[in-house]
């Protein structure tokens, strides 16, 4: 629940920022929204302290490369973000807008160079990100159904997000440990 004093801070800090700034929706799930964010942060620096050679070296994920883990990581934000981007247009279902979405296989993305692979992790956060702050008040409960035919609540997405970035680090194998998580989100990850 958000109090007087927040609502007012962030007024005066949308009045100093002025037009053309992106904002989370009063409605969007702030904390969630917070655990994704970090969360993709701290995947980033795991990712960002292995240099491209250690990338072909194996994972915590049975059978995938770092290179795997990466893609996964990556495949996932363009799919929630297709997702939310149905959403925001009021569609019911995802749908692939260009052909080149279909090869979003993980096999297929970890046979990417390194600066490919590097750059599909960080312009998908970025998309995924852009599409939840101009998600409006009254599309955040939509449901959509998602490629795979299972139906999708897009409250849901900054969780399944949370969930994939703080697991996903670890999965690199480089250093990563549950200690650093948000002790609200592990209870959170325990709870679920």
């Amino acid at each position: 629940m958000t109090t007087l004093d927040e609502r007012e801070a962030r007024a005066l800090l949308r009045e100093r920022l002025g037009a053309g700034a992106r904002y989370d929706s009063p409605a969007a799930p702030a904390c969630e929204l917070a655990w994704a964010r970090r969360g993709t942060a701290y995947f980033a620096r795991k990712l960002n302290e292995l240099p491209d050679e250690a990338l072909d070296a194996p994972s915590l994920a049975a059978g995938w490369s770092r290179r795997h883990v990466i893609a996964n990581v990556g495949y996932n934000a363009r799919a929630l973000a297709r997702l939310v981007e149905a959403a925001r247009h009021g569609a019911v279902e995802e749908v692939l807008a260009e052909p080149e979405y279909q090869n979003e296989e993980i096999s297929f993305g970890a046979t990417l160079p390194s600066h490919a692979l590097r750059y599909l992790f960080k312009h998908s956060a970025v998309h995924l990100n852009v599409e939840w702050r101009d998600l409006p008040d009254d599309r955040w409960p939509a449901e959509i159904r998602a490629l795979d035919g299972r139906i999708v609540k897009i409250r849901e997405t900054p969780w399944l997000r949370a969930s994939e970035v703080w697991l996903r680090a670890i999965d690199l194998d480089n250093g990563g440990s549950f200690l650093d998580f948000p002790p609200d989100f592990v209870d959170q990850l325990l709870d679920g």
